[in-house]
């Protein structure tokens, strides 16, 4: 009877050769594309900051982004999906912020010390960021990002709620929950004021919403 030879199970070395190099240009256009994305919405950014949302193109995006028209649209159909873009972004760093400035309380002095360093912190940065300035007053023309912006409120409000029903456990769950959500949506409105009036009025305007929530976190 004649001998079966066995088959091989090593690998080819053609085959392993293409497997790699098919993984290293697969990994390569996905950093181009992650580079384009990020220079897209640098130059949007730029361009919101000294213009306003209303008054940025699509084009002129694309030409200072050194890419083609029809590059731009395979990744945002139009401006607003931009705006979103930078809108979810601000959201995403927004909420890192407050669940680190939160992370540490153990007590009601150290909650009331963080809550009161996060609303400086976040008027810090909308008065450094003009940009952010505009997404917001493009917000309030947006169906999408008006729910976008209620959806990260109520996240929000969750992380505060956690804590205030900790510190609280004889105040009924429900009354913490509408103070948590409240207390963060009246945030946001105090900040838009306070960025639209001068720094002294606007300065004031955010002492006072803290002097507000401070009380209202102590003694929901």
């Amino acid at each position: 009877m004649a001998k079966v030879a066995p088959t091989s199970t090593a690998p080819d070395p053609a085959d392993e050769a293409t497997s790699g190099a098919a993984f290293r240009h697969r990994t390569l256009a996905q950093q181009r594309s992650r580079d384009r994305l990020e220079r897209i919405l640098g130059v949007a950014s730029e361009l919101i900051a000294a213009k306003g949302s209303d008054a940025i193109k699509m084009g002129e995006v694309a030409e200072m982004a050194k890419i083609s028209i029809g590059s731009l649209y395979q990744y945002f159909p139009d401006k607003s999906a931009i705006i979103r873009a930078l809108a979810e972004r601000i959201s995403a760093a927004s909420r890192q912020c407050i669940e680190q400035a939160l992370a540490g309380v153990r007590d009601l002095d150290g909650f009331l010390a963080a809550f009161a360093g996060l609303v400086d912190q976040y008027y810090a940065i909308f008065l450094a960021e003009p940009v952010m300035r505009d997404i917001w007053s493009a917000t309030q023309a947006d169906k999408q990002l008006r729910a976008l912006e209620l959806e990260e409120s109520r996240a929000c409000a969750v992380l505060l709620t956690k804590i205030m029903t900790r510190l609280h456990p004889g105040v009924a769950p429900e009354k913490i929950a509408a103070s948590a959500l409240l207390i963060w949506q009246l945030g946001e409105a105090t900040m838009r004021l306070a960025i639209s009036v001068d720094r002294a009025e606007g300065d004031a305007l955010v002492e006072a919403y803290k002097r507000m929530t401070l009380r209202e976190l102590a003694q929901p």
